[in-house]
């Protein structure tokens, strides 16, 4: 994460921002994007939800590699498209959630992805 911290820091506005949160939130829309991608085999009702959803997270996480092409106004509209997608698709797979396992470790790598989110949002908006 060096290298990674050191190009991001460099960016404007970004020196007061706390990598560890935007690591976090990187890794769990990693995970949620594997777990949707799971889920989305399973040919439930979720299916199209999730496959949107795991699409959304691994975009998320990417733009968040090369954040020097974001703005802060992209960032916001991003993550906000990432946690109404994440939201979507968790309350789907919650109607599955007592039956299927897979559905139940979906929905919990979404609700993941959008508390990391959020705390991303969080602190942009304090920084700012």
């Amino acid at each position: 994460m060096g290298a990674m911290t050191k190009s991001m820091k460099s960016m404007p506005d970004m020196a007061a921002m706390d990598m560890s949160v935007l690591q976090a939130c990187m890794d769990a829309c990693a995970a949620c994007e594997q777990a949707c991608t799971v889920c989305s085999t399973q040919m439930m009702d979720c299916s199209p939800a999730c496959m949107n959803c795991a699409d959304m997270a691994g975009t998320m996480m990417r733009s968040m590699l090369r954040m020097q092409g974001m703005t802060a106004a992209s960032m916001m509209a991003m993550l906000d498209a990432c946690i109404a997608m994440c939201q979507t698709c968790m309350d789907e797979c919650m109607q599955h959630a007592g039956h299927s396992d897979v559905c139940r470790m979906c929905a919990q790598a979404c609700k993941d992805c959008m508390d990391a989110c959020m705390a991303v949002k969080d602190m942009m908006m304090a920084s700012a």
